[in-house]
């Protein structure tokens, strides 16, 4: 009995050892710098749903398309959340900084909201022009009644930004500047179309 419990002992040290070393990573946050803080308040509350996706983009793993396409993932990366839910972040993120809107929210928290931001994410990944790394960021949203549903206004938000150069941290980099860029067009859009709607 012994010799057979150091036998297994042995045989499962030995399988311990053929199993291949799991990939370092390394995880990035989605970079973003603060949205100016505005005075004037809205007195309607804004519910900022995830965006719907492909299954390529409802991962961590960092998309890029090398050549028109070809998709693939860089690799030993990640993003610190789903994209979708890194996205939506951003995006609260930058209705908080703005201010206008003071009564947020996301679909997880189940609170009741006059407006929601419905929305489909088209593109989020890099791709090479001639050579140079740009991030791109393609969002289809819609702006909806929360009492009955109604969409009341749709727009496409399409964003890219070039990278200083091809490495990681440089296209991580361009990712925040594309998304601080559509995080304000969209803040801006949502602020007027919601005030049309509210009024």
């Amino acid at each position: 009995m012994k010799r057979l419990s150091l036998l297994l002992a042995v045989g499962l040290l030995g399988a311990c050892s053929i199993l291949p070393q799991s990939e370092p990573l390394d995880i990035y946050l989605l970079p973003g710098a603060a949205l100016p803080a505005q005075t004037q308040r809205v007195d309607w509350s804004l519910r900022v749903n995830s965006p719907v996706s492909s299954q390529l983009l409802d991962g961590t793993r960092i998309v890029v398309l090398p050549e028109p396409g070809l998709v693939n993932t860089y690799q030993g990366v990640r993003w610190s959340e789903r994209t979708p839910q890194l996205l939506r972040g951003r995006l609260l993120d930058a209705f908080q900084d703005d201010g206008r809107v003071q009564a947020l929210s996301n679909e997880e928290q189940r609170l009741q909201a006059d407006l929601e931001l419905v929305s489909d994410l088209r593109s989020f990944h890099s791709q090479y022009r001639d050579g140079v790394a740009e991030a791109l960021i393609q969002l289809d949203v819609r702006l909806v009644d929360g009492r009955d549903q109604r969409i009341l206004a749709i727009r496409r938000f399409s964003v890219s930004q070039p990278a200083s150069d091809t490495s990681i941290a440089a296209v991580v980099k361009a990712f925040g500047q594309a998304g601080d860029r559509l995080s304000r067009e969209l803040v801006d859009w949502t602020l007027a179309e919601g005030q049309r709607a509210n009024p």
